[in-house]
């Protein structure tokens, strides 16, 4: 009988969600040999299995939302790192190996692929364990389906097309050239995905415990589902690839891995499997509401300006008892816990490796004040993304680009304000707080999720767990001018832009990492929002966008109903209206969602914005095939070598020399390492690649 070697040692690692805690809390290590049917008919054994499976997810290189240490796919051309410089430059200059910056590309390709072995020799078992119930079993093999997809999917996102492992397994005692496999194509990888997260839903329980968290619902299923149909509808995957990424993209036999062909219907798909989570009535957007009174860390709500349509109207039809500014920031900064939050569709929770959400925090705490390493920062081009506090667009938008084909109509030739608050005009600005003397006017009257993200010069950090005894202070204001304690200094802690970051910090955060490194217990503790519904609303209102006049019939997840699916100007405000509203924001005009042109632009600044720093920007411009428009445009921030004494100067938008860009075919997708072409040789590289010799 065939023998499984069981280390379950590696099973007790801390990183693991709270639901297989029940397994891992043993106090010794121990190593066997096992049957596979001594594995699989013991409850605790296979449960043990299947939680290494959750295990590989909880990698560091398995992370979305992350420092840079293992991936550092978060940062595209809205944030940057400036602590190891000398790798941001190589990471936007596209001067990496086939490795990747720091041996990305083997970890990323094994995990995954051990991710796929464990679920796959799970499923493969299971079924000789008769003592789950039938609703048990049926749990278990949807949470494997899942895990098996799930890293399908990041190996698709990462590297594009890849192999789909026959279900049953490899015999792995056979030569590699016995089992070499070629690349599918992004259709078949797409579809074999979609396929299983429908089958995984049917399995799946609609709620989880508060222990069961970071395990998979039957809507994370169908949410990452819906993502995966978008994908392969977008412009790259469906027919509208640039011609010298469709020609590169190709098999051994010189077969197309991208679709050569555009397939308006798959933009119908992509809208129904949206429609399919919302029809689950499970999720909603969160809001925090209104406030008679507050303070300067968790201050009363700032109403927005007074509009005819949403002002009068309470949630969700208006903003009249919400805070659309804590409705935003609580979602990230732990003061909601996940079992809290109708949002959350699915989170790796703790199970984050050690590169989560604290470190990310960590790394945009101020150096001095909030002990932190003050080296994670905001560029200008996404500080210019979001609205004035009515829905109109900053003065001096984008004008840094205004000379680039690709930004016609996406700038704004309005003198940027040089002046800055006073203690006479404070009052006027009740979205700065207490203290906002000496802010540019450039931020001033900006949309609430503005200030729930962005750390503008002379913004106030709370740090309420300031200790006296560490002779600590709350609620400072900080400044990055030249000469301020978090300002340019000839060290490595200090934003190059002269823009922080504040999503995912709480108002209590402070670290002790300039004292005792990488202590973070006084940090709030935060889940990640792998999946939230407000990503599946825009997956909507996008894909229904792209739709011409046809309208297209579409079955449901489990073919119990059919969508007709149309470019249906309400349903798509079904969409988008929510997360406006939530933002205090008015919706679009009807002229934009009149003209398909315009909608998209306004769809494509909507993600930036509200999905800002979750893991999401770096794949949209790859598959909208904006990359190489939005890419190479210079880095832009604040002159961040002016003094106080130079504020205007501070404050004029100029290119950052230390970020050079650029966008070259190679920058599509990530490399293959040359140790996986070795060992499979029926693997093609990615375009702009090189093999070994």
């Amino acid at each position: 009988m065939k023998n499984i070697r069981i280390i379950t040692s590696l099973l007790c690692l801390i990183f693991l969600m709270g639901g297989c805690s029940k397994y891992l809390d043993s106090d010794y290590l121990f190593d066997e040999r096992m049957s596979t049917e001594d594995v699989f008919t013991n409850t605790d054994y296979a449960n043990r299995w299947l939680a290494k499976a959750y295990n590989f997810l909880g990698n560091n290189y398995m992370q979305d939302v992350a420092s840079k240490k293992n991936v550092p796919f978060n940062f595209s051309d809205d944030m940057y790192y400036g602590d190891e410089s000398e790798g941001y430059q190589r990471w936007k200059s596209g001067q990496y190996t086939e490795s990747g910056l720091k041996g990305e590309s083997l970890q990323i390709w094994n995990i995954a692929y051990q991710g796929i072995r464990q679920a796959s020799v799970f499923l493969n078992n299971i079924d000789m364990n008769k003592d789950f119930s039938e609703e048990e079993m049926a749990d278990l093999k949807g949470q494997a389906r899942f895990l098996r997809a799930y890293f399908y999917w990041e190996l698709l996102k990462v590297f594009g097309p890849v192999p789909i492992v026959p279900d049953e397994g490899i015999d792995y005692t056979l030569e590699y050239d016995q089992i070499a496999q070629k690349r599918n194509t992004y259709e078949e990888c797409a579809e074999y995905i979609a396929k299983e997260m429908a089958e995984a839903a049917k399995g799946l329980p609609l709620t989880r415990g508060v222990q069961q968290l970071a395990r998979p619902t039957r809507g994370a299923a169908l949410a990452l589902r819906a993502r995966v149909l978008l994908y392969e509808a977008s412009p790259l995957a469906n027919g509208k690839a640039p011609a010298e990424v469709a020609v590169a993209m190709v098999d051994k036999q010189g077969n197309p891995l991208l679709s050569p062909t555009y397939d308006e219907s798959k933009w119908a798909r992509a809208a129904a499997a949206a429609k399919d989570v919302m029809d689950l009535g499970r999720y909603h957007l969160y809001v925090a509401y209104k406030k008679e009174s507050g303070d300067i860390a968790y201050p009363a709500t700032v109403t927005p300006p007074y509009n005819a349509e949403f002002s009068n109207s309470n949630w969700p039809s208006g903003w009249q008892d919400i805070d659309p500014f804590e409705s935003y920031r609580s979602i990230f900064d732990g003061d909601v816990q996940a079992y809290e939050n109708p949002e959350l569709i699915f989170t790796h929770g703790q199970n984050q490796g050690g590169e989560g959400i604290n470190v990310l925090v960590l790394h945009q705490l101020p150096r001095l004040e909030g002990k932190g390493y003050n080296s994670h920062g905001m560029t200008q081009k996404q500080i210019d993304a979001y609205y004035m506090n009515d829905g109109t667009d900053i003065p001096g938008m984008n004008d840094m680009y205004k000379g680039r084909a690709a930004y016609k109509d996406r700038f704004n030739t309005q003198e940027r304000p040089k002046d800055f608050v006073t203690a006479g005009d404070l009052a006027d600005y009740p979205e700065l707080g207490p203290q906002g003397i000496g802010v540019s006017k450039q931020y001033v009257r900006r949309e609430p999720r503005f200030y729930a993200s962005v750390s503008y010069n002379g913004s106030t950090w709370n740090f309420l767990n300031a200790t006296t005894e560490n002779d600590e202070k709350k609620n400072v204001q900080i400044f990055y001018y030249r000469g301020d304690p978090n300002g340019y200094k000839n060290t490595t802690y200090w934003p190059r832009s002269g823009i922080g970051i504040k999503k995912y910090v709480n108002p209590e955060d402070i670290s002790n990492v300039a004292v005792t490194a990488y202590d973070q217990g006084r940090m709030k503790e935060k889940v990640d929002p792998a999946i939230r519904y407000a990503e599946v609303l825009l997956i909507y209102a996008e894909a229904l966008n792209e739709l011409g006049g046809a309208s297209y019939p579409v079955p449901s997840w489990d073919s119990t109903k059919t969508y007709n699916i149309s470019r249906n100007i309400d349903e798509m405000k079904s969409g988008i209206r929510p997360i406006r509203i939530r933002a205090g924001l008015p919706d679009y005009t009807d002229e934009v969602y009149a003209d398909r042109d315009k909608f998209r632009v306004k769809l494509k600044r909507e993600r930036q914005v509200e999905l800002f720093a979750e893991g999401q920007r770096y794949f949209d411009l790859r598959r909208w095939t904006d990359a190489p428009s939005e890419v190479p445009a210079p880095v832009y921030g604040c002159n961040a070598f002016s003094t106080a004494d130079q504020a205007v100067l501070f404050h004029t938008p100029v290119e950052i020399p230390s970020f050079p860009t650029i966008f070259t075919l190679k920058m599509w997708f990530w490399p293959i390492d040359f140790t996986e072409l070795k060992r499979n040789n029926q693997l093609t590289q990615n375009p702009g690649w090189t093999y070994p010799e």
